[in-house]
């Protein structure tokens, strides 16, 4: 029986200090002690149920932590001020100076930049492969290699990484895999697929209202504690910290991720199955044409659906930004970058969440000038949203 991560949800029983229904929300900074001994242990990680200061923990936080392990069936989670701040403390928690990493090559554009341009800093190197090619990924480890890093659903191509062969191969070399679960929470659990680590931002989906920046990693014991280490955690000492009252507003929406899952999933399959009824190059892991399908029934809770995001290609950037500004205007949703939200967000992937990737690698993946990713909304009648997107379609051609 699959981890039911909507249920773990709300058997967690958190109250406010007078019986809230809602956790109380910890405006405060710094905590004080009754005694000075109990400062120094909570220092050295010694002291159970004490807080010292907002950048190490604080209530809120571990409220909106325990939910997301909870979700995601960990032992421990740990909140951030964004999704690159649990990608990018994550992975140098991991790694060292001359350490190597075997990475997906279609990943989200700023975690790309990290790992080609920022990380070589520090003599971190990454080779980056199609994680869809098994054979290619275990011909990238080498003996630096300290970590496998893939999306569950590839930004933007797509793609459906087989998790427990990837963690079948990070075990044999005894290496970590990473997981970025961000386009598919609830509908793809990775750490039960055997991933050692999984991070988000949850800014997208998790939060879904596009009115702040978060992140999460979800791990190990071990792990979150060595995260949070203050001699040597990179979360401490780096110190992207969350704001309590964001993390309070996150908890309550986390509440009904399994409702708006259902409903984004529901409707992009429905246009989906009408964009490839009009002959459009439709990408989307819920048609049982794309090649990563079978991959993602086998390891999908099938109460979610295949998820919000699919993607066509309009062969030329001219034409991806004409269709878009077109939809813009049909009020189809929004020309905007970021997914999850309650509308339809489009953008050009090449020339924006991508455009940190160059062009002669974007080529060599696949990624088509014109593609336009969609993160499909939760539209009542979707009907009359692919009526809008038709009427668009009908205006290109003329």
């Amino acid at each position: 029986m699959k981890h039911d991560p909507s249920r773990a949800i709300f058997e967690m029983k958190q109250f406010g200090e007078f019986g809230d229904v809602n956790p109380s929300i910890t405006d405060s900074a710094t905590y004080t002690f009754l005694q000075a001994k109990t400062m120094a242990d909570t220092f050295h990680g010694e002291a159970e149920g004490c807080f010292l200061y907002s950048r190490h923990w604080n209530p809120s936080n571990k409220y909106l932590a325990d939910v997301l392990a909870a979700m995601e069936g960990t032992e421990e989670g740990w909140v951030t001020a964004s999704g690159m701040a649990a990608i990018t403390s994550a992975i140098l928690q991991c790694c060292s100076a001359g350490d190597h990493i075997v990475s997906s090559v279609s990943s989200y554009g700023g975690t790309f930049a990290f790992m080609q341009n920022y990380l070589p800093k520090f003599n971190i190197l990454t080779t980056f492969v199609d994680i869809t090619d098994l054979d290619a990924v275990r011909k990238a480890i080498t003996p630096e290699t300290k970590l496998i890093y893939t999306e569950s659903m590839t930004n933007p191509m797509l793609q459906i990484s087989d998790i427990p062969a990837l963690a079948s191969i990070a075990n044999e070399h005894n290496v970590r895999l990473m997981v970025d679960n961000t386009f598919t929470p609830m509908i793809i659990q990775p750490a039960a697929l055997g991933a050692h680590i999984v991070v988000y931002s949850m800014t997208k989906f998790i939060n879904g209202k596009n009115d702040c920046v978060a992140g999460a990693i979800c791990g190990s014991h071990e792990f979150i504690n060595s995260l949070i280490d203050v001699n040597n955690g990179t979360a401490m000492l780096l110190g992207p910290a969350l704001d309590p009252l964001r993390s309070s507003s996150i908890l309550k929406n986390m509440h009904t991720l399994h409702i708006r899952m259902q409903q984004h999933s529901k409707n992009a399959m429905y246009l989906a199955i009408k964009m490839k009824e009009a002959g459009l190059r439709i990408s989307y892991p819920g048609l049982p044409d794309h090649k990563g399908h079978e991959v993602m029934k086998s390891q999908m809770h099938p109460d979610f659906g295949f998820g919000g995001m699919l993607s066509i290609d309009m062969i030329t950037s001219e034409k991806a930004s004409r269709f878009m500004e077109l939809m813009e205007m049909h009020d189809v949703g929004y020309l905007a970058v970021s997914l999850g939200y309650f509308k339809t967000l489009f953008s050009n992937s090449g020339k924006s969440t991508s455009s940190e990737v160059p062009e002669e690698v974007q080529l060599d993946m696949g990624l088509s000038a014109g593609l336009v990713r969609f993160s499909v909304g939760l539209d009542h009648d979707i009907a009359r949203t692919w009526k809008s997107i038709e009427h668009c379609l009908q205006l290109m051609e003329n």
